[in-house]
């Protein structure tokens, strides 16, 4: 199961994943999206089928900020849900037009500072960790860059590369080439450790943000109260998968570390995230329209 349309990075991720199960278990595994109301459609599918590990979701880091902007939901993200696998990691990076006269992050939060409400940021979806990562930002520095929501990344990317929004924070994968291209400039990456696929652009937390760390991550999840003989088959089977040569080398190219983990690790993962994205949400007062 998939909770996004068809061609988006849940989905390729999805693919890669029914792909190697159905070669390693000799089972047939198939793609099944569900779109709709910020992945839950499809999760709660999953929450309400049977306990036999036939029916699986991949779901992204959104899924752990859900709680927090939707009053209601169908399904207790840690009750009604096995964690199966962590599958892969993506950083994000801070970008700029080049009109803006800033070469850091910490030349950004200055600027913030010194023009206050002036600034504003493209936010590629409402409650996304994009958006999310820049009222981090903003909460961190004790700044207010105005976030403006858009309809998903592609036409944010288009009016941050006219001029017509000034900053914003972006996949790897839409990002880079433009940066390559001066056409936009790289101000810093999202996560603990520089990205691989462009090592010369500095961390956040190295420009003075200690602790600064938004990861895209993806996951795997299955119904409530697996089996555990199910359940660390599983967990085997997708790591072996995502740890094939073919697959870290073509996930690489797109700015995607693979990083599986432990049924157990994952919850963890899922609890800490959600506290944390919770804490966010609430400062900032981000509601789900």
């Amino acid at each position: 199961m998939v909770g996004y349309p068809p061609g988006g990075s849940s989905d390729i991720l999805g693919r890669l994943v029914a792909q190697k199960l159905t070669e390693n278990t000799g089972q047939q595994f198939i793609v099944d999206n569900r779109p709709g109301a910020a992945g839950m459609i499809g999760a709660d599918i999953v929450a309400k089928s049977p306990p036999d590990g036939n029916t699986l979701i991949v779901v992204p880091a959104t899924h752990a900020v859900n709680p927090s902007l939707y009053a209601k939901m169908p399904y207790d993200n840690l009750r009604d849900l096995s964690h199966v696998s962590l599958l892969a990691e993506s950083p994000y990076v801070l970008v700029v037009h080049p009109s803006l006269p800033v070469k850091s992050a910490r030349e950004l939060a200055e600027l913030a500072r010194k023009s206050p409400g002036q600034l504003n940021y493209a936010a590629a979806s409402l409650g996304g960790l994009p958006h999310l990562a820049g009222e981090l930002f903003n909460q961190m520095n004790r700044v207010k860059i105005a976030a403006i929501p858009y309809k998903g990344g592609a036409p944010a990317t288009i009016d941050l590369l006219a001029g017509h929004v000034p900053i914003m924070f972006n996949s790897m994968i839409a990002s880079i080439p433009h940066v390559r291209g001066h056409k936009l400039r790289a101000l810093g990456v999202t996560t603990l450790k520089r990205a691989s696929v462009s090592p010369e652009v500095p961390t956040i937390a190295e420009q003075g943000m200690p602790g600064f760390d938004v990861s895209g991550w993806y996951g795997v999840l299955s119904a409530p109260g697996l089996p555990p003989e199910i359940l660390a088959r599983l967990n085997a089977e997708i790591g072996r998968g995502m740890r094939d040569a073919a697959v870290i080398k073509r996930l690489a190219g797109e700015g995607v570390d693979v990083a599986t983990s432990t049924p157990e690790e994952f919850a963890a993962r899922m609890r800490s995230e959600m506290e944390r994205w919770g804490k966010v949400v609430r400062a900032a007062g981000i509601k789900a329209e």
